[in-house]
């Protein structure tokens, strides 16, 4: 049986642009595809923190070094600039596989500069009444 896996996460990334009539999917920053092990044409999925919109679509390709995050096309309508988005990809697993699997998490500050990297989501504790 095989199971999907979370394989990896850009975590609170702002988006930069939005490009309504540019042909589709969505644009990150070459060196932060390469910190989270995501390529170029990888299936993602959107979650739109700031107004809970989802969606999926595909990675391209922005320009290294320029913190760019920009959704295009249809997309562009879940999305305004400076909205705080996670941007996950998934893996299929067999057994085996998914019990020595850790994805890869980057995590932003609220001007695009990676500030962590890491394979692990702390386990949540209940809040105390």
């Amino acid at each position: 049986m095989k199971k999907t896996l979370l394989k990896s996460k850009l975590h609170r990334i702002n988006v930069t642009q939005v490009e309504l009539d540019y042909e589709g999917s969505c644009a990150v920053d070459k060196d932060f595809l390469q910190s989270a092990g995501m390529q170029e044409y990888e299936k993602i999925d959107v979650y739109n923190v700031t107004n809970g919109n989802r969606f999926s679509t595909y990675l391209i390709l922005a320009e290294a070094g320029s913190k760019t995050l920009s959704v295009n096309g249809a997309a562009a309508h879940k999305v305004s600039i400076d909205d705080v988005v996670i941007i996950c990809t998934y893996g299929s697993y067999d057994e085996k596989e998914a019990n020595l699997h850790q994805p890869t998490l980057v995590y932003f500050d609220n001007e695009n500069n990676i500030i962590n990297v890491k394979n692990k989501i702390p386990e949540q504790r209940l809040k105390s009444v």
